[in-house]
């Protein structure tokens, strides 16, 4: 699937394009990010840069840690071994360490790669793919009451009856309320037998969601709460293949969506750049106008 290349001033447009944000902002915004014709002088300052720090950042990342969950077949874990700390023989204090991950533990990003040959690895996805617009479906009544909730195309169309289609090129984050649930691995994942994946229990979306979302509206990326886009019972992740063979990365063990509001914000995800990775950890942050 070949990805539009869109600058950062078409993103602010689609990001501002909501009655909640003030025309005079998008005017500011788009002044600093269009370059300046050759014969122009530019500015002693970017322009705009202070509307956009006046913007409200929320983490939607959890941090790394003894604590971490993973798919539960990868049983090591995160890892920090420290290489040194203390004060060295020249007076000062210094300290470095090193850690080991697998890819697909804690927040991260799955990259095309993870489920669909010759895919973006997560060196490799378009920009454009990992900084946009931000949507979010809320199903956390429908999930709190059964944990193996598919998010279905009557979802997506509540949504849309309410705020408009999904536009194309749009991050779309499902709320089900399990981020509340972590780190405790049996709330969070439905089971915490170590090495065992057959027993999971946690929400995710639907095929036919999934198939609206990403060929129907032309998502540029999914995210949810849950350990993974495809529900705990899943055992042929339609969701992920789906996505996968239309280009489009997940996020996937996100934070603090009850935060957000349905739209209206911009979505930054940029995962570790790991040539060849299937997916990478990433720091989520959202900027609310």
């Amino acid at each position: 699937m070949k990805t539009t290349t869109r600058t950062l001033s078409d993103i602010v447009n689609t990001v501002l394009a909501v009655p909640c944000v003030g025309v005079a902002i998008f005017a500011t915004l788009l002044s600093g990010c269009t370059p300046a014709p050759a014969e122009q002088e530019l500015p002693p300052s970017p322009v705009g840069i202070s509307e956009v720090f006046g913007w409200q950042m929320v983490d939607l990342s959890h941090a790394y840690g003894r604590d971490t969950l993973y798919w539960p077949t990868y049983t090591e874990g995160f890892r920090v071994d420290t290489l040194a700390e203390g004060e060295t023989a020249g007076g000062y204090f210094y300290a470095a360490k090193a850690f080991s991950t697998a890819e697909h533990g804690g927040t991260h990003l799955d990259a095309p790669s993870h489920f669909t040959e010759g895919g973006d690895d997560a060196a490799s996805i378009p920009l454009d793919r990992l900084v946009l617009p931000g949507i979010v479906i809320d199903v956390s009544e429908a999930a709190a009451a059964d944990p193996d909730y598919l998010v279905t195309v009557e979802d997506v169309q509540a949504w849309e009856r309410e705020h408009g289609p999904v536009r194309a090129g749009s991050a779309v984050l499902i709320r089900t309320g399990w981020a509340a649930r972590w780190p405790d691995a049996l709330a969070y994942l439905g089971d915490d037998t170590a090495g065992e994946s057959r027993n999971l229990h946690f929400p995710g979306i639907g095929a036919s969601a999934t198939r609206l979302l990403v060929e129907e509206r032309r998502a540029g990326l999914l995210g949810i709460d849950t350990a993974s886009i495809d529900y705990g019972q899943s055992r042929d992740f339609p969701a992920h293949r789906i996505g996968a063979a239309a280009g489009v990365p997940n996020l996937e063990n996100l934070a603090n969506l009850s935060g957000l509001p349905p739209t209206g914000f911009l979505l930054a995800a940029l995962p570790m750049k790991i040539r060849g990775g299937t997916g990478a950890p990433v720091r989520v942050v959202a900027l609310v106008p």
